[in-house]
């Protein structure tokens, strides 16, 4: 009977209509497949194209629900990591679509990547910020933990968009430069988590506001002590709900994986119509994968948890690099692709800025609606040098 409870509360009515939407999806995509393979009219297209990136945006909302129940029953910062990896993963589906794809796509790795890093350090933390600072007065991120984030951010976007400029040819990384950057970053990536899941986790929970005894200096502030409960006894305790979510998780995820070449296809070929700029593609592929875990970030704001937000955006951010960049190059490398990843000046001005700018928001002993809207200028500036 317990078991049956706990499925009925896994298999909900929205998860069997996520799941059906995303499979009924890609049979209709895979018996109309000469048809999309054909030059349709631009109405057509526009109509089909929206239709295949509703539904991804669909299942991708699902993946995002079901990551956050398993966040919820693991704790932080387990549960945020579970989050975090499938918004990743969908990003990297997306990009490799893209990259495996017709025509040539040599920046859409460093034009994705980009457009993750502004819309989730400037769109994203600015509109959480904003929000939580009108609502809660006295919040604060754990500083240690956001110096942790944007240690690895600031050796990751130079390894990313500064260095192959500098070293490397056409501003790609050359085949004997690649095998060495995607061993690096992988121990990099590997060492954070280790080190997140493990001596450092403290680092990454929640300050709470409270009133005693000031700590380290800070008036009127100290940080609670978490009750420390294995993640192993959690899992143990709720087996069949992890495993059941976990199996929720990998079938909705599935047809994003499927739908993304299709996506990928009509998404190049109507922009080369439309005569867009060659970056929109990757901060469009970014707005999809981003979406929902910006309603989940802005609700951790609303709710007073400004380290839930660093979580899900920092390390979002670093799990993207982190993970994107190796599989890229990895992908180039397999496939003899050039992946150039060097940024221009511009953009390389406006993510040094924005850095910059975050170090000096969660520095101070509480974040505040003006440093959101600070990042919200910076968000803007992008989006006028995309157009530029």
């Amino acid at each position: 009977m317990r078991t049956q409870h706990m499925l009925r509360g896994v298999l909900t009515p929205a998860a069997i209509i996520r799941l059906v939407l995303g499979w009924g999806a890609f049979l209709v995509t895979l018996v109309a497949q000469p048809y999309l393979a054909a030059h349709l009219p631009t109405p057509a297209l526009v109509a089909v194209l929206g239709a295949i990136v509703a539904v991804i945006v669909v299942c991708a909302f699902g993946v995002v629900v079901e990551a956050e129940h398993l966040a919820h029953r693991l704790g932080d910062p387990y549960g945020t990591l579970v989050l975090t990896l499938s918004i990743v993963l969908i990003e990297v589906i997306l990009i490799s679509a893209v990259m495996l794809g017709p025509g040539e796509h040599t920046t859409i790795a460093r034009d994705s990547v980009m457009a993750v890093s502004m819309i989730i350090l400037n769109l994203v933390v600015g509109v959480s910020l904003l929000l939580g600072g009108l609502r809660h007065r006295d919040v604060r991120a754990n500083s240690t933990g956001v110096s942790t984030y944007l240690s690895l951010l600031v050796v990751l976007g130079t390894v990313a968009f500064a260095l192959p400029g500098l070293i490397g040819e056409g501003g790609a990384y050359t085949a004997g430069q690649e095998i060495p950057i995607i061993i690096l970053t992988v121990i990099l990536y590997v060492a954070f988590l280790a080190r997140q899941m493990g001596a450092q986790r403290d680092d990454f929970k929640e300050v709470v506001s409270v009133t005693g005894a000031p700590l380290a200096g800070e008036t009127g502030t100290r940080e609670v002590e978490p009750e420390r409960t294995s993640v192993l006894a959690v899992i143990s305790e709720h087996r069949a709900e992890v495993v059941a979510r976990a199996l929720v998780l990998v079938l909705t995820v599935i047809p994003i994986v499927l739908l993304s070449h299709d996506m990928a296809s009509l998404l190049d070929d109507g922009l080369d119509r439309a005569g867009a700029p060659i970056a929109l593609s990757g901060i469009l592929i970014a707005m999809i994968v981003f979406l929902p875990e910006t309603l989940t970030a802005i609700r951790a704001a609303l709710g007073g948890e400004v380290q839930r937000v660093s979580n899900l955006c920092h390390g979002a951010l670093v799990s993207t690099v982190g993970l994107t960049i190796p599989a890229v190059l990895t992908i180039g490398l397999l496939t003899g692709q050039t992946v150039v990843l060097a940024e221009d000046p511009t953009n390389l001005v406006l993510l040094g800025v924005t850095l910059l700018l975050t170090v000096t928001t969660f520095s101070g002993k509480r974040v505040t609606a003006l440093h959101g809207a600070a990042h919200l200028m910076v968000f803007v500036l992008y989006g006028m040098t995309v157009f530029a």
